[in-house]
C-alpha cells in the first residue's frame, strides 16, 4: 500500500501541496511504497523563513544546552536503531546489518557534536599591548542546508546536522527522494530530545528544492554529497549567491596489493569493499590494482569462487550479503557499464547482469560481478559504477600503480596492502589521494577526524565532521578590549555559579 511521504517544517509532519509527486519504491520487490511530494520554490522559502524565525533564540542558547539536547537524540538513536534500519533497508534495499552500521557511524559523529563546549571554545591571550587582551570565538552562520545522497539516508545527514545544530546554526535537509522517509525519523526523535520547533526542517524534493535552496538569501551554507557534476554545479551556484559550500562528489577508489601482501586478507578486504551494500558506496573499492603478473593470478584465482558465492537477496533476509541496487533506472544504469566493459575488451570473469532471485524477480537485483585485464582508458576504469562491479587493472611495479591512482580524475579514497613499511609509508606520503589506507580497505575516519577527498571528488575549502566541520558551520570573531580602571565592587559570601 502507498502511502503519502510529507516534510517536517515548525517541528510537524506537514503534507506538501502535491502540485508534483515522485514515486518511491521497494527496491527488493519493485512495489510502489510511497507518494512523494515534491517542495516547490515557494515551500522552500517557507521552510527557511521558520527556521530564520528560530535562529536567533537557538544561536543564543548555551553549548551545553545544545550538547544536552543531542545526548538525549543519541540515546533515542541507540534504543530505536532496529526501527530506523528497517525503513533505510524498505527504501534503499541495503541488507539490515548494513543499514544498522550505517546508523552507528552517524551516532558517532552525533557523539562528537555532544562535546559542542568543548569544540566551540575560543582562544585567549592576555596582555597582547599594555592592558590589552584579545580573545577569538566562533559564532554560528545562521540557517545551513544539507542535500543528502540516497546510499546513506541517515549517516550522510548524520555527518551534516549535528554538528551544525551543536554550532547554533539551524538546519534544513533535502534528502534524496529516492529514501526520503529516514529523514523523517530523525526529525521527530531531535523535537522529541527537545529540539525547539523550526530548528531542524526536512524539505522533500528534487532539483527545483535544491535550486531554491542553493538562491535563497536566508541560506548561509549548504553541505551536499552526490556526483561529481552536481557537486560542482551546486559548488558553482552557491559561490555565485555569497554561500560557504562544501560539495563531496564521486569516487573512483583504488586498492593496490603488493607481492608480500596476505592475499587472503586482501581478498576478504576486496570484497567487502567492493560488493558490500551492492557497490552503492562512495568509499567502495571499484579497481583492484595487483602488482605484478604472479600477484595478479593468485589474487584472481581466490576472487572468482568467492564473487560466484556471493549470497544475494532481500535486505531482510538475515544470511542476505548484498541486497537489490536502488531503482530500476539505477540497475539499467550498472548493466549498462558491464556492456560498455565487455565491448572495449576487459575480460569478464564473473557476470551479474542475469542473477535472478526466486520469488523477488521484479526487484532490482544484479549479482556481483569481476573484470580482469582492465586499462586506463576504459569506461568501467574511468566512471564511477555505484554499483557491484569490481574491475582488476594488473600493474607492472609499484610506481605504475602509483601513477594510475594519482593521475585519476577523483582523489576520494584509497589504500595500499602490503607488510612493508617503507612501501607503505612512501605511499601514503605520495599519493594524491584524501584519504587512505594501509592494510584498511575504506579508510573512512572516525567522527573526531574529518571527512573528504582531493581533485574532481571535493568542491570547497572544509571537510566534513571533526574539526573541519565545525569550522565550516562558524565563523570566527576576534575580539581586542582594554578596561579603564573602575570602581571595584565589595566582596560577596555566595558561592560563584554559572547563570
Amino acid at each position: 500500500m502507498s502511502q503519502e511521504i510529507h516534510h517536517f517544517i515548525g517541528g510537524r509532519r506537514v503534507a506538501g501541496r502535491r502540485v508534483r509527486t515522485s514515486s518511491v519504491f521497494n527496491p527488493a520487490t519493485g512495489e510502489e511504497t510511497g507518494s512523494l511530494s515534491l517542495a516547490s520554490a515557494d515551500e522552500v522559502r517557507e521552510a527557511v523563513a521558520i527556521a530564520r524565525q528560530a535562529f536567533p533564540a537557538w544561536a543564543d542558547t548555551t553549548p551545553l544546552r545544545r550538547a544536552r539536547i543531542l545526548n538525549r537524540f543519541l540515546h533515542i538513536l541507540e534504543s530505536r536503531t532496529d526501527e530506523l534500519a528497517a525503513v533505510i533497508t524498505a527504501e534503499h534495499g541495503k541488507v539490515l546489518s548494513d543499514a544498522k552500521g550505517e546508523i552507528q557511524r552517524g551516532m558517532e559523529v552525533v557523539e562528537f557534536a555532544t562535546a559542542a563546549p568543548q569544540l566551540l571554545k575560543g582562544e585567549y591571550t592576555a596582555d597582547v599591548g599594555t592592558a590589552v587582551d584579545s580573545y577569538g570565538v566562533r559564532q554560528p552562520l545562521g540557517v545551513v542546508a544539507g542535500i543528502t545522497p540516497f546510499n546513506f539516508p541517515a549517516m550522510v545527514p548524520m555527518w551534516m546536522f549535528p554538528v551544525a545544530l551543536a554550532s547554533g546554526n539551524c538546519f534544513i535537509l533535502k534528502p534524496s527522494e529516492r529514501d526520503p522517509s529516514a529523514s523523517l525519523l530523525l526529525a521527530e526523535w531531535l523535537k522529541e530530545a527537545g529540539l525547539p520547533d523550526g530548528v531542524f526542517s526536512v524539505v522533500q524534493g528534487d532539483k527545483e528544492a535544491v535550486d531554491a535552496l542553493l538562491i535563497d538569501p536566508g541560506i548561509a551554507a549548504v553541505s551536499f554529497v552526490g556526483s561529481t557534476p552536481i557537486a560542482r554545479y551546486i559548488y558553482e551556484t552557491a559561490a555565485r549567491t555569497g554561500k560557504r559550500c562544501q560539495a563531496l562528489g564521486g569516487a573512483k577508489n583504488h586498492m593496490v596489493v603488493m607481492p608480500d601482501a596476505d592475499l587472503d586478507q586482501a581478498v576478504d578486504a576486496l570484497m567487502g569493499a567492493a560488493y558490500g551494500s551492492a557497490g552503492e558506496r562512495c568509499m567502495a573499492v571499484s579497481v583492484a590494482v595487483p602488482v605484478g603478473e604472479r600477484t595478479a593470478d593468485a589474487l584472481i584465482e581466490r576472487l572468482i569462487p568467492k564473487v560466484q558465492a556471493l549470497k544475494i537477496g532481500p535486505g531482510t533476509d538475515p544470511e542476505a550479503e548484498m541486497g537489490p541496487l536502488v531503482t530500476r533506472q539505477h540497475l539499467a544504469k550498472v548493466r549498462g557499464y558491464i556492456d560498455a566493459g565487455v565491448a572495449e575488451g576487459a575480460k569478464l570473469l564473473v557476470d551479474g547482469r542475469d542473477f535472478r532471485r526466486q520469488g523477488y524477480e521484479d526487484g532490482y537485483f544484479i549479482g556481483g560481478t569481476l573484470f580482469d585485464h582492465v586499462t586506463t582508458d576504459m569506461t568501467i576504469y574511468k566512471e564511477e559504477i555505484f554499483g557491484p562491479v569490481l574491475s582488476v587493472a594488473r600493474a607492472p611495479d609499484y610506481a605504475t600503480a602509483a601513477r594510475w591512482i594519482n593521475e585519476h580524475e577523483f582523489g576520494n579514497g584509497t589504500a595500499i596492502f602490503t607488510r612493508d613499511g617503507d612501501t607503505a609509508r612512501e605511499f601514503a606520503h605520495r599519493i594524491q589521494v584524501g584519504m587512505v589506507g594501509v592494510n584498511v580497505p575504506i579508510p573512512v575516519p572516525m567522527a573526531f577526524h574529518s571527512f573528504g577527498g582531493w581533485k574532481a571528488s571535493l568542491f570547497g575549502d572544509h571537510h566534513m565532521h571533526g574539526p573541519e566541520g565545525v569550522r565550516f558551520y562558524t565563523k570566527l570573531k576576534t575580539v581586542t578590549g582594554r578596561w579603564p580602571t573602575g570602581i571595584r565592587a565589595g566582596a560577596e559570601f555566595v558561592m560563584p555559579t554559572m547563570k
